[in-house]
């Protein structure tokens, strides 16, 4: 029942961080995130402020932007590519390609055999991998900082001439229909996130997850690929970040060397234009799914990420359900006893989004139950600003969440490249924290009133199949 639990908190979690793993080896920072927040670990004491991360940051002709922050603190370096392209980018009836993409671009390239993409990487030390979200699709290497110049080039590789022919068409479908398999079918809650999206939304295409359908890769043709290849894994559409140990002069000189002369995309890269409507009804719906223990899964309707209404939202739901001391863990799992475990989640997208809250029922509570402790919950939430002790507590777990995702190299190459692709200003990694300094007391409480009100709500029961009559 534990590894249960553990699931359904690190799928939620890895949502909101726009993952979905699915090449090599798994980030460990984000798997131990995932269980200490369904374990309801309490924080560490906030870390000493780190010192600013400087960077360097330039665009090539073809339009590529480069970040480069020098660290030589260990010997390793991180090269990334982040393309602006994710599941929302997709055709309605062709969803699921760039998640496919995830896959197909380890395939090899014109000179790069097939299946060698990632044993030249493990083979020089490194390890690599990839995620993809609603948004973007990230890919990154990290190796000994000697091998710089063989993760450019793979990485140029990559973006210039990847291959996409019909055997590796063929095999990344039924790899991608497997893993859709295994999480949709056979995962007890597997189906949470694509079932709570389809609720939320009607028009805009957050309305399916990332994952896509296997129907429509099934259907998909070569051309159809090469298209979407040539449309989106492109300079012009492309973010180049690398942070460790490197020289800024030399490393500029390899990169004009591997990526100068990859022409332009020529392609209109489309971008959605769908407003979801301003939801002004609950809904709700029940889904029956291979499970033990009921679950409760609500999900807001709430702005984009970078909105002054986000940050106030995100240090809402830390303070609903990370620690032991957060209020759905006090009142929900100690003192009601009606779930085994809770969880407040804000996922971060580039359009208007979602909070998800969820809860897993104890033994013999029923749904309903569990959803009026929930609901105590928001009205307590609601009544008045909380304490000035625990607002500090409160600014304390946010500026260590955000020093810890800068820990290690990746992560600030990840974080640079994101900060430019959605808001144009990869030195948020060093100010963003100054953000989420600047909401109050009444910043959150205005939140919990405005957003957490059933007709901005879907509220889904999940049942175990038994309970089917």
């Amino acid at each position: 029942m534990k590894k249960l639990i553990l699931f359904l908190a690190f799928t939620i979690i890895n949502y909101q961080l726009s993952i979905i793993n699915s090449v090599a080896q798994t980030n460990k920072a984000q798997v131990a995130a995932a269980v200490a927040a369904a374990a309801a670990v309490q924080l560490p004491k906030p870390q000493a402020p780190s010192p600013k991360i400087e960077f360097t940051e330039f665009d090539l002709k073809n339009g590529l932007h480069v970040i480069l922050h020098e660290d030589h603190a260990t010997p390793i370096v991180a090269v990334s590519v982040l393309y602006h392209v994710g599941s929302k980018n997709e055709d309605p009836q062709r969803t699921g390609f760039a998640h496919f993409f995830e896959h197909l671009l380890f395939e090899g390239s014109d000179n790069i055999g097939r299946g060698e993409y990632m044993k030249t990487v493990q083979n020089a030390g490194g390890v690599l991998n990839a995620n993809t979200s609603f948004d973007r699709t990230f890919y990154y290497q990290v190796l000994p900082s000697n091998q710089l110049e063989l993760g450019l080039w793979l990485e140029s590789e990559r973006m210039l001439h990847a291959k996409i022919d019909q055997t590796g068409v063929e095999t990344q479908r039924k790899v991608v229909k497997e893993e859709l398999k295994e999480r949709n079918e056979n995962t007890p809650y597997g189906t949470i996130l694509n079932q709570t999206f389809s609720h939320a939304y009607k028009v805009h295409p957050y309305r399916w997850t990332p994952g896509g359908s296997p129907e429509y890769i099934n259907k998909a043709s070569l051309e159809e690929f090469i298209t979407f290849y040539k449309t989106f894994y492109v300079p012009n559409n492309a973010t180049l970040s690398i942070a460790g140990d490197i020289d800024i002069p030399t490393t500029k000189k390899l990169i004009e060397k591997y990526f100068n002369d990859i022409p332009k995309g020529t392609k209109i890269i489309p971008r959605p234009k769908e407003v979801e409507p301003l939801k002004t009804g609950e809904v709700r719906d029940t889904i029956y799914d291979n499970i033990q223990l009921p679950a409760v899964v609500e999900a807001f309707h709430i702005h984009a990420q970078g909105t002054p209404d986000y940050y106030a939202v995100n240090m809402l739901a830390t303070l609903l359900s990370q620690g032991k001391s957060s209020m759905m863990q006090r009142m929900i799992v100690d003192d009601k006893q009606r779930a085994l475990t809770v969880g407040a989640v804000p996922i971060a997208t580039e359009d208007p989004g979602l909070i998800l809250i969820y809860g897993i029922a104890n033994l013999g509570v029923g749904t309903e139950l569990l959803e009026d402790a929930m609901e105590e919950v928001y009205e307590r939430i609601q009544e008045e600003p909380i304490t000035e002790d625990n607002f500090q507590k409160l600014r304390n777990q946010v500026e260590n969440d955000l020093i810890t995702k800068n820990a290690k190299v990746v992560g600030r190459a990840e974080n640079l490249a994101n900060y430019y692709v959605y808001f144009k200003d990869a030195n948020l990694i060093n100010t963003e924290i100054d953000r989420y300094m600047k909401v109050t007391r009444e910043d959150i409480l205005n939140a919990a009133k405005k957003y957490l009100v059933k007709e901005n709500r879907v509220v889904l029961y999940y049942l175990p199949k038994s309970y089917k009559k």
